[in-house]
């Protein structure tokens, strides 16, 4: 069995779990990340606060972190992560598959064609959904999609997370042989085992939590950005004929907070809750006291896995078509 490589920006609490089961299989695997991001508390942009998971994120596998050559670090742009170190690497290791986590940064594609040239079995797993490339249109489009081609050819194959993904590398051309299904998941033991814990404890969490015992509780769950869409949510909910008999939850923290609070005080809602952030630990009490979940997002939300820990606790979901994974999830 040949070692597998697989390279990721930073760690991400999602991915964790699977690297842990991985190892627990007997997969000879060890992760290269481009950045200790997340580690140390550091602000997330997008949460608007600091960040620091209460899970471990380094235990039960093996790990380097690379050494970022990027003038500017960050995870947050393309030059941000720049790791020099991984060409070097490459060349040194046994025959191996190097699985690359996207290609949003310069690292991945140094990786992609080094790890390619050095004699490497390729894969590639992005997220892209083919949803979101109707609305791209003139020059940097096309630029994008040249790019992307010239990219697409040295890889073996590459990873779908579900079937908008997988009708993306169809429309860029990829055939069948070279697409392998591995569907986007989250940590469904730990969250389940937490349904089973807390199915009973409805009224008591709720009281735990700040919410009223007597209203369905509808919930959104992420990040308070643009793409997320919050603001549509919060406009829908003030049209509702039916507000007065829910509670419209936004567990989560981000930028535009100051928008929402003014939209809830203008229309003057009293049944809005904007919890902020909740670390990981802490998630399931809140699924686990909703009704109803709700991910509104536009283009950007390549899947949205706080659906899959929503249905973890067999909450109804409704989401929009441009959620990516609407087409696996939701029938």
């Amino acid at each position: 069995m040949k070692p597998l490589i697989v390279l990721n920006s930073h760690p991400i609490q999602y991915f964790v779990p699977l690297y842990q089961e991985a190892v627990r299989q007997g997969l000879p695997l060890e992760v290269w990340y481009c950045s200790s991001y997340g580690l140390k508390g550091e602000t997330d942009l997008e949460f608007n606060t600091r960040v620091k998971w209460d899970l471990p994120m380094l235990e039960g596998y093996s790990y380097r972190f690379l050494k970022n050559a990027s003038p500017r670090p960050s995870i947050y742009g393309f030059w941000g992560l720049l790791n020099l170190e991984v060409l070097f690497l490459l060349f040194r290791q046994p025959p191996s598959v190097v699985l690359v986590h996207g290609w949003g940064y310069a690292t991945h594609w140094l990786c992609i064609m080094m790890a390619r040239l050095a004699g490497h079995t390729v894969c590639l797993r992005g997220e892209a959904p083919l949803c979101h490339e109707n609305g791209r249109q003139g020059l940097k489009a096309a630029l994008r999609k040249h790019a992307l081609r010239f990219l697409f050819d040295k890889v073996h194959f590459f990873l779908y997370i579900g079937q908008e993904n997988r009708a993306f590398y169809r429309h860029h051309g990829i055939p069948e042989e070279r697409l392998l299904f591995a569907p986007y998941a989250v940590d469904n033991g730990r969250f389940h085992r937490a349904y089973e814990e807390l199915r009973t404890q409805r009224e008591a969490l709720r009281r735990e939590l700040g919410l009223p015992p007597d209203k369905r509780i509808v919930l959104y769950s992420g990040k308070y950005i643009l793409k997320k869409r919050p603001l549509d949510l919060l406009a829908a909910f003030a049209a509702c004929p039916h507000r007065a008999s829910a509670c419209l939850v936004f567990m989560g923290e981000g930028p535009l907070r100051p928008e929402m609070e003014a939209f809830i005080e203008r229309e003057g809602l009293d049944n809005v809750v904007l919890t902020g952030f909740v670390n990981q630990s802490a998630v399931s009490k809140y699924y686990a006291a909703a009704d109803l979940f709700v991910m509104c997002s536009a283009e950007g939300e390549t899947w949205g896995l706080s659906t899959n820990e929503a249905m973890n606790f067999h909450l109804p979901v409704l989401l929009s078509d441009l959620t990516g994974s609407h087409a696996d999830l939701v029938r």
